[in-house]
């Protein structure tokens, strides 16, 4: 079983809580980490954008990957929403252990 810990990036708090809700009530993620306050910069569409958003961080198991991000662009504003995920090379086993009971 791989760990893994997933960035998805939203318009506003309460989009991100919505979302964070819905992987956390479905089993699809353990914990997700809302941090208010980041900048994008980004091109889209041909221009360089420059916006406030809203960084979601989700820990998981690999093998929910897909399933997880489905629900995201179920519940997403975004046409093509940030759902990125990092392998986690370590962790406290306790940690790991209670991620694994929660999830799936």
């Amino acid at each position: 079983m791989e760990n893994i810990v997933v960035f998805i990036t939203a318009s506003n708090e309460e989009e991100a809580a919505k979302i964070a809700l819905a992987l956390v009530g479905e089993r699809l993620a353990g914990c997700v980490n809302i941090v208010k306050g980041i900048r994008s910069i980004y091109r889209w569409q041909g221009k360089v954008e420059d916006e406030a958003e809203v960084l979601m961080i989700a820990k998981t198991r690999r093998e929910l990957f897909g399933a997880l991000s489905k629900k995201v662009k179920e519940l997403h504003s975004y046409s093509v929403p940030e759902v990125i995920a990092f392998p986690v090379a370590e962790g406290s086993a306790e940690y790991l252990d209670w991620l694994k009971e929660v999830t799936g």
